[in-house]
Parts: C-alpha cells; sequence; structure tokens
C-alpha cells in the first residue's frame, strides 16, 4: 500500500464479499479520517465482488464526494468488470479495465497550443498554483473526475519539486491542445530522469517512486527528464481530452 499526502494506492486480493467487506470498510474509513481525498483500488488480484463489496465501495464513494474527494478502481479484471457493470456500479465510480491503457500520440512538432501559461510555484502557497491548474483544467472538456486526478497529479509533482529544490525556481507551465492538456513542472534541483516505462522504485529512493506511480495512475502519461542546457528536472504530465 502506497500513501503519499492525500493520494492512497490501496491494493486488494482475493474475493470482495461479505467475509472481507468489513475489513475493507474500516481500512477505508480510516484513510477518510485521515483527510485522504483520492483513493485508487488496484483490483487486479481480485477474483469476485459481491453486494457487500459493493455497498462498501459505493458507501465510501458517497462519502469522499462530500468531502470533495474521489475513489476509482484500476486493472479491473474482466469477469469482475462484468460484474460491475450488470450492477451499474460503473456508472457511479470510475473503472479502468485490466488491459486499459492509453497510447498517448507524440505531439506533431507543428501544432501549438491552443494557449499556454507559466506560473511561478510559490513554496508557501502551493494550494493556490493548484487552484489555478484546476481553474485552467476546467476551461477544456475534462469530467470534473479528470480535472481532480490532473490537479492532484500537478500538486504531486509540484511538491517533489519543492522538496528536493529547497523551494526556489520552480515553475509550472499548463498548455492546452486539441486532444490534451500539458502540465510541466520544472526545477533547479540536482536532476534526474525516467523513461515511461520503468519502475521508479528501482532507479531512485522509494518515496519519489511512490508519487511517481500514483502521478501515473492519474494522468495518461508521466514523463521525466533533465533540463536541457541547465540544472534540473523536467516532469511532464499529459491527459488526454
Amino acid at each position: 500500500m502506497s500513501h503519499e499526502h492525500d493520494i492512497v494506492l490501496l491494493p486488494l486480493s482475493g474475493d470482495l464479499c461479505v467475509r472481507s467487506a468489513p475489513a475493507l470498510r474500516d481500512t477505508l474509513d480510516g484513510f477518510l479520517q485521515k483527510g485522504s481525498r483520492r483513493i485508487v483500488i488496484n483490483m487486479a488480484d481480485v477474483r469476485y465482488v459481491d453486494s457487500a463489496g459493493m455497498s462498501v465501495l459505493i458507501a465510501t464513494t458517497r462519502r469522499m464526494r462530500e468531502r470533495g474527494g474521489l475513489l476509482s478502481l484500476v486493472n479491473v479484471t474482466p469477469d469482475v468488470l462484468r460484474t460491475l457493470k450488470i450492477s451499474r456500479i460503473v456508472d457511479l465510480i470510475p473503472v479502468s479495465a485490466a488491459d486499459a491503457h492509453c497510447e498517448v500520440q507524440a505531439l506533431d512538432p507543428s501544432v501549438q497550443p491552443l494557449w499556454r501559461t507559466t506560473i511561478p510555484v510559490n513554496a508557501e502557497d502551493l494550494h493556490g498554483v493548484r487552484a489555478r491548474i484546476e481553474q485552467l483544467a476546467q476551461r477544456l472538456s475534462f469530467t470534473c473526475d479528470d480535472v481532480f486526478d490532473l490537479t492532484l497529479a500537478a500538486g504531486e509533482a509540484m511538491g517533489n519539486a519543492v522538496d528536493h529544490t529547497c523551494g526556489t525556481g520552480v515553475l509550472t507551465t499548463v498548455s492546452a491542445y486539441p486532444d490534451r492538456m500539458v502540465v510541466e513542472v520544472t526545477d533547479c534541483g540536482e536532476g534526474y530522469a525516467i523513461a515511461e516505462g520503468d519502475d521508479p522504485c528501482l532507479t531512485m529512493d522509494c518515496e519519489r517512486g511512490r508519487g511517481i506511480k500514483l502521478m501515473r495512475l492519474l494522468v495518461d502519461e508521466v514523463t521525466i527528464e533533465e533540463r536541457k542546457g541547465a540544472t534540473g528536472t523536467v516532469v511532464r504530465l499529459t491527459k488526454l481530452l
């Protein structure tokens, strides 16, 4: 289980049924009491879901939405996905199938953004920068859940940048294209790079690795590169429309 700030990645296994549902409810209640606003449940190893398990998911989703948060299910196996569709759970909770991967095509260099905004990141006002990114994302045809996830991912990237650069020299650039929004967080720290398919926990400290994994759950693509011709790192988040 990963718990980074107010984002939680919770893996489940076995059957989510009347026997295991109470324990899941207690676990989720604990996260809510700690202020978690985004919970991603990894269902890759869940074989079966019954009405008791669904009730816990629905109740937690309603409570989170009342607090401005979001719960979603990822890596859902075909059999479980069919059950969730029959019961209309997919109408209430964002659900991603185990084979769902949205490939992000590289931008044509000739394509210019519809608009672009650069925001200096004040370490003492990360909330204000996140709010500005949220406002910008709302200008495009994203769902409310997509805006929520993009804002959280950007907040994670900015938090990492501030943490590793003593809070100075961080810039966030938001660009809108016909099919996507791109958020670039640039810092002047020691610099590092990681390929899209790499496991960050194998290449860097575990704390930073968790943040990257969480960002990858929230947006369609995350790339991390060393700045060209300067010291520092560029974290690029892409969310498709």
